[in-house]
């Protein structure tokens, strides 16, 4: 088992109400965003209570509001807990979803049990396929064999030269939310510091144009 941490592992864009949203507000979020429940957050953006489907069951959509029927408080987990811990968190209380929140019970995502799921069913070999495919294929637009990509233990290791300095950050953020990374190992070079402008650029910032660099 790896030893992935669901801040690695949660979604970001989660769908919330508070305590006075209606009930039918509520019913229209969960359909509309296809999920079966949501946080309820205070004025801090604390988590105070998750109304789910069942929640909503014996009462009419138009009666009430999430702070009536909410289930409070809120079962949470912080985002540098690691997978086993939260799958036993959601199997002692009988939940399918946990807010994820920081140090102070702020909302910073939610992992719900397919993300746990994904986990232990990755394999490293599926880790790397993931990796080369959605990271250096799709999002970099990179031939995936201009990088070693290499798994251990869910551990990916990025060896290689890419063309920008900025295409790493791009590369190593991007795998390390690849479901069942443990942890990004970077040993990338690069071709073009372009965090850096240009002596043109810095000529232009300062009111010197190419033709006064180029002289007469």
């Amino acid at each position: 088992m790896k030893a992935t941490s669901i801040g690695a592992l949660m979604v970001g864009d989660v769908v919330t109400a508070d305590r006075r949203t209606p009930l039918e507000d509520v019913v229209r979020g969960l359909r509309k965003h296809h999920v079966s429940g949501l946080p309820v957050l205070d004025e801090d953006d604390r988590v105070v209570g998750v109304v789910a489907e069942r929640d909503l069951v014996l009462r009419p959509p138009g009666d009430g509001t999430a702070g009536a029927v909410m289930t409070a408080p809120a079962v949470t987990v912080r985002a540098d807990a690691l997978v086993p811990e939260a799958a036993r968190i959601m199997a002692e209380h009988g939940v399918k979803r946990l807010p994820v929140v920081d140090e102070e019970d702020r909302l910073v995502g939610i992992v719900t049990r397919r993300e746990l799921l994904q986990v232990f069913l990755s394999t490293d070999e599926d880790i790397r396929r993931q990796v080369r495919q959605k990271v250096f294929a799709d999002t970099l637009s990179l031939d995936p064999r201009a990088v070693d990509v290499t798994v251990r233990d869910g551990v990916v290791t990025l060896t290689g030269r890419l063309e920008r300095r900025s295409d790493i950050a791009v590369a190593v953020g991007m795998t390390s939310r690849v479901a069942g990374v443990a942890a990004v190992l970077d040993q990338l070079s690069y071709q073009v510091d372009d965090s850096r402008p240009r002596p043109a650029e810095e000529a232009a910032l300062h009111g010197v144009t190419e033709d006064w660099i180029g002289g007469p």
